[in-house]
């Protein structure tokens, strides 16, 4: 039976290489957040052109008030996309083509555009699938031979914004000479560099792109986040308060499991602080602090991995039901260290690098893992339960049964509210793939730690310290007299429950 029971713990363990392996390459990599980088970065072939995605992020509009002056100080207003040192690089057979005195051999154009604008650019509007144009749209006057095709918008003429650099002669080397794209309206904003000349084939990109908000470097859809974080930094704080003046008016009568609890609350309030303080230092310098990163994600994963191990003990009736987990504790650290290095992959990946989302295939393989073991947690948790229900049921302890039907009841709400939740999410990602709801996409990641927070609140109720802690904690008699009772009645069933628990005594016992 125990073999059946764990066999899901056992089965996820075959994750934990690849995990650790992505654990180990995501610390080197550098934290950039707000500032693109491009290191000899490779243009790929759509249809008939060639283009690099340089970035995309919600941008809300610049400030009015930011026309006073052009100093550094006025910049804490302005919206912008500046770019920094952006060259373009072509191969030497191909500059070896051209002739001298051509003032222009090849042209590489940088477009931003606003995602509502996207079928502007490409020939869409035109009824054509090609993003260049060719001899036949030239000769009609719709666009320019060997450039992108794109159309303005009648609203605002000057978007989408379309930047040209050319090469010269037979240079190798072009720079983009513009320094900085102001933003005038919210919206989430895409950055291409396309090129339609077959010649330039092989051209590579370096330099930088740098993306501010009118408040910060923080990316639109992070923003919220950032007083979010502020208010449940103050939410664990007083829950930690209330938590520690009944610790210490009832502390002669703490048991073991009360500082668990403790545990998870205090790395909770330093979790929801360093992930505030890493939000406000990402958002005055547009760069994320690796140290603040690594230990708000660390905190992160070390609180989730030490909740999940907390309903799982509390579920087996750890300290009210049963002294000590027994032979199983090995099974329970294993599942809690391999979910722990699974998570920190994930939220290394998640919030180290560039804003820009990683790819939807590589994603996958660091969610699955932590899927899986959530699921693994789930079904030891309520199996757990259900033992325990019954355990309490047999030996007729009222007090301890009521508080474990109320554990279940909230157990299971945030169990249907997190699947109702994450069908939510996939809903909301399906219909969104570009990210044109980027100003509420911060609930997403808000829920689950609200949810987190209102399941420790329940436990914190449920289990807090009071003069009668022996009402819910594990003593050694409780059992010998609850097997007296039953030896003073004589119908069957006490005579079978009298059985029943001699048999769970020297089970505790065994383990």
């Amino acid at each position: 039976m125990e073999s059946g029971e764990f066999r899901g713990a056992k089965a996820c363990g075959k994750g934990f290489w690849i995990s650790l392996l992505l654990f180990l390459c995501m610390i080197t990599t550098q934290v950039k957040g707000s500032i693109h980088e491009y290191r000899n970065e490779a243009f790929t072939t759509k249809s008939n052109a060639f283009f690099f995605h340089g970035g995309s992020e919600g941008l809300y509009a610049s400030k009015a008030s930011r026309h006073l002056d052009s100093s550094a100080s006025s910049q804490s207003g302005k919206s912008f996309i500046r770019f920094e040192g952006v060259t373009f690089r072509r191969t030497k057979e191909s500059a070896s083509r051209q002739e001298d005195m051509q003032p222009s051999t090849g042209v590489v154009e940088a477009i931003i555009l606003d995602v509502k604008d996207r079928e502007r650019i490409g020939g869409a509007f035109l009824k054509t699938s090609a993003i260049c144009c060719n001899h036949t749209l030239a000769e009609t006057g719709s666009c320019k031979l060997g450039e992108v095709i794109f159309q303005k918008n009648s609203d605002n003429p000057k978007w989408p914004r379309v930047i040209k650099t050319d090469f010269a002669g037979k240079n190798e080397e072009a720079k983009l000479e513009a320094d900085e794209i102001e933003i005038n309206s919210n919206g989430m904003y895409y950055l291409y560099f396309m090129f339609c000349n077959p010649e330039l084939k092989g051209t590579v990109i370096n330099g930088r792109t740098v993306w501010k908000n009118p408040n910060g470097y923080l990316p639109g859809k992070m923003t919220p986040l950032m007083t979010f974080f502020g208010i449940m930094s103050l939410a664990y704080l007083v829950l930690g308060l209330a938590w520690f003046l009944r610790f210490v008016q009832f502390w002669k009568d703490i048991i073991h499991l009360h500082y668990h609890i403790t545990a998870v609350i205090a790395l909770g309030m330093c979790e929801m602080a360093v992930w505030y303080f890493e939000y406000v230092n990402f958002n005055s310098t547009g760069l994320r602090p690796m140290g603040i990163t690594l230990w708000a994600v660390t905190f992160t994963t070390v609180k989730k991995t030490l909740s999940r191990l907390l309903l799982l003990v509390v579920s087996m009736g750890f300290g009210v039901v049963r002294p000590t987990l027994g032979g199983i504790t090995s099974k329970v650290l294993l599942l809690g260290l391999v979910y722990f290095i699974a998570s920190e992959a994930l939220e290394l990946i998640e919030h180290l690098g560039n804003i820009n989302d990683f790819s939807k295939k590589t994603k996958v393989f660091v969610v699955l893992p932590v899927v899986f073991l959530d699921s693994c947690f789930i079904l030891w948790i309520f199996s757990s339960l259900s033992k325990t229900l019954e355990k309490l049921q047999m030996r007729r302890n009222m007090a301890k049964l009521e508080l474990y039907r109320k554990f279940t009841n909230a157990l299971a709400v945030s169990v249907l509210l997190s699947i109702a939740w994450i069908g939510f999410e996939l809903y909301f990602n399906a219909t969104d793939p570009l990210s044109e709801l980027w100003q509420v996409a911060w609930i997403i990641p808000a829920f689950w730690t609200l949810l987190a927070y209102s399941l420790l609140v329940v436990i914190c109720v449920l289990w807090a310290p009071s003069r009668n802690p022996t009402r819910y904690a594990y003593s050694e008699g409780e059992d010998l007299d609850e097997e007296g009772i039953s030896l003073t009645t004589g119908d069957i069933a006490n005579k079978l429950e009298r059985n029943a628990l001699v048999e769970d005594l020297e089970e505790d016992k065994r383990e």
